[in-house]
């Protein structure tokens, strides 16, 4: 299902001795656009150290309790590597998170430098991660092709993949009122020294893109309307082909489409 990180921070976390805290900020991998972790607010406990849970310890999401359930104990959680509060995330703690937990490296080989030059961004050490907050990317400036058209609100996450799917996009200051929303492979460069994200679509046609409210929860009905108004494939579509004829059985089998 699709959740805003806005909605899914101040969940409550339940590890499998009981509660942790809650879920205070996401960071994502500005390659992927993936959430890499999840940042726990533990209250006094654990009060001197940054606490980071990979989306590969997540067991479910409970809505209506506002919950997200660990599948580690407490103890796991405190004697794993520590990160002080006031460091970023380094990839040497990344790596020892991987092995203490048992968890895969995400971040693989490293990549060349044509990500980092069309982000305008110097190209950076393979020890250097790349990850971003969402509340701290919440309020960069979006470029259109031809024109600044608003500023990022919020983040729309897939709780299956934990994937960033949207941006939301509030043009208010353009467009009175209306909010929208742009796809990260919708993306032509960012600039995290200018706190400026440029996509590659004009105001005209996010002016005319369907408005994302808040609520009801975002469908598929929806999302394809969207990309059939930008005439872009939808992520769903395993074969790159036209946005109306994936089957979700199909690549999933037993999963009924929603």
């Amino acid at each position: 299902m699709l959740d805003k990180a806005k909605t899914l921070t101040g969940y409550k976390l339940q590890s499998l001795d009981g509660e942790l805290g809650t879920a205070k900020d996401f960071y994502f991998d500005d390659r992927d656009w993936t959430i890499r972790y999840l940042v726990a607010d533990t209250g006094e406990w654990l009060v001197s150290r940054q606490v980071l849970i990979s989306p590969l310890s997540f067991a479910g999401v409970d809505r209506e309790q506002e919950s997200l359930t660990i599948k580690l104990t407490k103890a796991e959680i405190e004697h794993s590597p520590s990160l002080n509060r006031d460091k970023p995330v380094s990839r040497q703690f990344e790596q020892e998170y991987a092995v203490f937990f048992g968890f895969p490296m995400y971040w693989g080989f490293p990549k060349d430098a044509t990500a980092h030059a069309r982000s305008g961004e110097p190209a950076k050490k393979h020890d250097d991660p790349d990850l971003r907050s969402t509340n701290a990317v919440s309020g960069h400036h979006v470029e259109a092709s031809d024109g600044e058209i608003g500023h990022v609100d919020d983040f729309i996450i897939d709780d299956e993949t934990w994937a960033i799917r949207y941006l939301i996009v509030d043009t208010k200051d353009w467009l009175p009122g209306k909010k929208v929303l742009i796809s990260p492979k919708w993306i032509e460069r960012v600039s995290w020294s200018e706190k400026q994200v440029v996509v590659a679509l004009t105001r005209e046609a996010i002016q005319q893109a369907p408005e994302y409210t808040d609520s009801p929860p975002l469908t598929r009905d929806q999302e394809i309307a969207l990309h059939r108004h930008y005439n872009r494939p939808g992520y769903w579509n395993a074969d790159g082909g036209g946005v109306d004829d994936f089957d979700v059985s199909r690549e999933f089998p037993g999963r009924r489409r929603f």
